[in-house]
C-alpha cells in the first residue's frame, strides 16, 4: 500500500491527518460541502446526445429550389418505417403484439386511479363495435362515413379503430363551429351514423336533424341513453342505443376483420376554414403512416418511445396533431391516458398518469411560463431564476439535456412535477411559439420539446426541429415523408431565388383532396401534386423553415382557429358609431383585439341617443363609458352577424384619425394596408393584450 501511494505521488496518510486537524472548522466545513457538489456534479453529469446530422446542414438541396430531409432517401419520400404496418389498422396490430397484451387505453374518474383497457380487450371490442356498423348496413363501397362527436376518452379511439379495422372512414364532429357546420358535415359526407360521448351531444345531433329530410339513422351513445332521448329519436327516425348495445350486436353478429390498403380513405377530417363551410381534407392511411413515421424516423435516435412511455391525451381529436402522435403510441404499444374532460382538472390528471409523452399547443406553454415568471415575484427570487436559467441553457447548448442538475432539485422540480415528473418529450403544433418561451421551457422542463408545423392538408406536420437543435425561432426542416419548395409571391415582394415565398409541400402525407369539392382541391393543389399551403417561409442558412407572413390576409390564433379579419371588420362597421376598424390577432394570443375609428358624423348623436350623454368628438372618443358602450354594440352586431365567439375581439382602442392614403394606411383601391397597421398600432396593440391577459 505504501509503495502503491509513493507511486501515486500521494503525501504520507499519518501527515495528512496531521494536517487536517489544524485546518479550522469553516473551512473544513466549506471545503466538504464544495467536494461534495464536486462529487454529485461529477456522479449526475450526462453525456452530451450527439444531434442526428450536421446541424449546419438540416436538409438536402434538390432540383428547381426543392429541399428535402437529410434521413430521406434522395427523391424517394418515406412512406412506412415497419414492412408489417403500412395501415393505421396494422398499425395497431403491430402495437398489440409488441405490447405483450399491455394496458393500452386508461381513464379515470375524479380522485381516482386510472383504469386501463388492455391491448387485446381494445382488439376485441373494436371488432364487434366494427361489426355492428357492417350489420347496420355500413361497408367500403356503401355508407362507408362513421361520425365521432365526443371528447377525448377511449371510446373515441375504439370508434375508430373499429373503422380502420372494417375498412370504414371516420368523420370527426367538434361543436366549436356550431350547430350549422355540424349539419353541413353530415349531409356533405352523408354520414348514417353517429357515436356521442354525451346526451348533450346526441340532442345536438337531433336538433340538426329535426324538421328537415336527412341522412341519420342511427346514434350510438358512449352512456346509457335516457327513456326520453330513446323517445325523441324515435320520433325522428332515428335508432337511438348505447355504445354496450351496439357492441353487443356486433357480438352476436360477428364478422372477420376487411383490413384497409394503404391507399384505402381513413378519415375526413373538417377544417375550421375561414370562410364559408368547413371543407372535408381526404385523408388515407398512407397519408398518416408516412406522417407517424417520418416523426419516429428523426427522434427515434434520441427518444426511442417504447411500450414503457405513457401518453396524455387532451388535445382535440378532432384535429390530426393528437391523431399522429396517438398513432406513434399505438405502433409502439404504448399507454393513452385520457383527462377527465375538464381542462382545470388537467393537472390533477397529470399528476396521476405522469405521462413520459405530452402533445401540447402554445396556448398551455405560455401559460405555464407565465406563472413561472409570476412567481418569481421579487428582485432576488427572478435574479436566481435567471441566473439557474442561464447555467442550464449553457449545458443545453452543449448538447445536455436532463432533470437531475443542482438547479432541478432547487429551481425547477416544481415545474417538472407539475406535468407529473416524468415527461420526456414534448410536442408542440397547431400555432406558433415565441422563441423566449420555447427556450425557457426546454431548459425548465429538462426534457425533449420539438416544435412541429403543418396543416390538415399534409396530414399534421410537415416540418419538425430536430434533436439536438435547440434553438427557436424556426420550425426545423422538412420531414422525411415530404418535400418543400418555396414560390414566388411577387404582390408581396417574396422571391423564391431569395429564399423566400409561399411554402409548398409534396409527398405521400399530402391529402387526397377535399370531400366532394375538386374546385377547391384544384385551388390547394396544383397539377404537379405540391400542396399551397398559404404560409410564406424563409430558409434560413443551416436549412431550417422560418414562417414570416400569410399569403392570404388570414391567421391562426394561439388555439389553432383561422382568422379571417376582413370578414369580422365587415360586420363590426355596420354599426352607426364606426367608421373603421382594423382588427388584429396574434398567433402567439388567443383572442383578437382591434383599432376602432368612431365616425365623426354620427358618433356625437348616436351617444347621445344612446348613452344621453353630450360633447365634442375628441372628447367622447376619450370617455371610457363610450368606448364600452361602442365594443358592446360590435358585439352584438357579431353575434347577430354570425360570428363565432372565437372571432368576436375582446378589447378595442379608440383612434380618431380616419384610415387614409395620406397617412399610409390604406392602398389606392381603399384597402387596409395591415402590415403597416400594425406597425401604426403597435404599442396599443400590446397594450389591449396586456390588459386582456390580466
Amino acid at each position: 500500500m505504501q509503495d502503491f501511494m509513493q507511486k501515486l505521488q500521494l503525501p504520507d496518510l499519518d501527515h495528512v491527518s496531521s494536517y487536517v486537524r489544524n485546518i479550522p472548522t469553516p473551512v473544513l466545513i466549506g471545503v466538504g460541502t464544495v467536494a461534495t457538489a464536486t462529487v454529485y456534479y461529477l456522479a449526475t453529469r450526462p453525456k452530451a446526445l450527439l444531434p442526428p446530422c450536421n446541424l449546419q446542414e438540416q436538409s438536402v438541396q434538390g432540383k428547381d429550389g426543392v429541399r428535402l430531409s437529410v434521413f430521406g432517401n434522395g427523391d424517394c419520400h418515406m412512406t412506412h418505417i415497419y414492412d408489417d404496418a403500412m395501415t393505421m389498422y396494422e398499425f395497431f396490430l403491430r402495437g398489440v403484439r409488441v405490447s405483450n397484451n399491455g394496458p393500452c387505453l386508461g381513464s379515470r374518474k375524479p380522485d381516482q386511479p386510472y383504469e386501463w383497457i388492455s391491448y387485446q380487450e381494445v382488439k376485441k371490442r373494436t371488432e364487434y363495435l366494427g361489426s355492428a356498423f357492417l350489420h347496420k348496413g355500413h361497408s367500403t363501397t356503401a355508407d362507408p362515413h362513421i361520425g365521432i362527436f365526443s371528447q377525448n376518452r377511449p371510446e373515441w379511439t375504439m370508434s375508430e379503430l373499429a373503422c380502420y379495422t372494417y375498412s370504414l372512414v371516420a368523420v370527426p364532429l367538434y361543436d366549436t363551429l356550431g350547430m350549422e357546420a355540424i349539419d353541413y358535415i353530415i349531409d356533405k359526407a352523408t354520414i348514417s351514423t353517429v357515436v356521442c360521448d354525451v346526451t348533450t351531444k346526441a340532442h345536438l345531433v337531433l336538433d340538426c336533424m329535426e324538421g328537415k329530410k336527412h341522412v341519420v339513422k342511427t346514434v350510438v351513445l358512449m352512456e346509457r341513453p335516457s327513456e326520453s332521448l330513446v323517445k325523441r329519436g324515435q320520433q325522428a327516425g332515428i335508432h337511438i342505443l348505447s355504445l354496450q348495445e351496439m357492441e353487443a350486436i356486433g357480438k352476436a353478429n360477428y364478422r372477420e376483420p376487411v383490413p384497409p390498403q394503404p391507399e384505402d380513405m381513413a378519415v375526413i377530417c373538417f377544417t375550421s376554414g375561414t370562410t364559408g363551410n368547413p371543407k372535408g381534407a381526404m385523408l388515407s392511411h398512407r397519408n398518416i403512416v408516412s406522417n407517424c413515421s417520418a416523426f419516429i424516423k428523426i427522434t427515434e435516435s434520441y427518444v426511442q418511445t417504447s411500450s414503457d412511455d405513457v401518453m396524455m391525451s387532451f388535445l382535440p381529436l378532432a384535429h390530426m396533431l393528437e391523431r399522429v402522435v396517438e398513432g406513434v403510441m399505438l405502433v409502439k404499444g404504448a399507454r393513452i391516458g385520457f383527462f377527465q374532460g375538464d381542462v382545470k382538472k388537467l393537472t390533477d390528471d397529470l399528476h396521476t398518469l405522469k405521462p413520459t409523452v405530452f402533445p401540447v399547443v402554445p396556448r398551455l406553454l405560455n401559460r405555464m411560463y407565465d406563472k413561472i415568471l409570476g412567481q418569481a415575484n421579487t428582485s432576488w427570487k427572478r435574479w436566481l431564476l435567471e441566473f439557474a436559467f442561464r447555467r442550464k441553457e449553457a449545458e443545453m447548448k452543449k448538447g445536455i439535456v436532463r432533470t437531475n442538475s443542482i438547479w432541478d432539485l432547487l429551481i425547477f422540480r416544481k415545474v417538472q412535477a407539475s406535468l407529473g415528473g416524468h415527461v420526456r418529450l414534448i410536442l408542440t403544433g397547431a400555432a406558433p411559439i415565441s422563441a423566449p418561451v420555447l427556450t425557457f421551457l426546454r431548459v425548465a422542463m429538462g426534457c425533449q420539446v420539438y416544435e412541429g408545423y403543418g396543416q390538415t392538408e399534409c396530414t399534421a406536420g410537415c416540418t419538425v426541429t430536430l434533436p439536438g437543435d435547440w434553438t427557436a425561432g424556426h420550425v426545423g426542416p422538412p420531414l422525411p415523408c415530404n418535400s418543400i419548395k418555396l414560390v414566388d409571391v411577387p404582390e408581396m415582394n417574396y422571391h423564391a431565388v431569395n429564399g423566400e415565398g409561399e411554402v409548398c409541400v409534396k409527398g405521400p402525407n399530402v391529402f387526397q383532396g377535399y370531400l366532394k369539392d375538386p374546385e377547391k382541391t384544384a385551388e390547394a393543389v396544383d397539377e404537379d401534386g405540391w400542396l399551397h399551403t398559404g404560409d410564406i417561409g424563409k430558409w434560413l442558412p443551416n436549412g431550417t423553415l422560418k414562417i414570416v407572413d400569410r399569403k392570404k390576409h388570414i391567421f391562426k390564433l394561439a388555439q389553432g382557429e383561422y382568422i379571417a379579419p376582413e370578414k369580422i371588420e365587415n360586420v363590426y362597421t355596420r354599426t352607426d358609431a364606426v367608421a373603421q376598424v382594423f382588427v388584429h390577432g396574434d398567433s402567439l394570443q388567443a383572442c383578437l383585439v382591434a383599432v376602432v375609428v368612431p365616425d365623426p358624423d354620427f358618433l356625437c348623436g348616436w351617444v347621445k341617443r344612446t348613452l344621453k350623454l353630450q360633447g365634442s368628438y375628441q372628447e367622447l372618443c376619450g370617455r371610457a363609458e363610450v368606448k364600452a358602450a361602442i365594443l358592446r354594440d360590435m358585439l352584438r352586431l357579431g353575434t347577430e352577424g354570425g360570428l363565432k365567439s372565437f372571432e368576436q375581439v375582446k378589447a378595442i382602442h379608440i383612434h380618431t384619425e380616419l384610415f387614409s392614403l395620406e397617412n399610409g394606411l390604406l392602398t389606392p383601391t381603399m384597402k387596409s394596408k395591415r402590415n403597416e397597421m400594425r406597425q401604426c398600432f403597435r404599442s396599443q396593440i400590446d397594450e389591449l393584450y396586456a390588459t386582456t391577459n390580466m
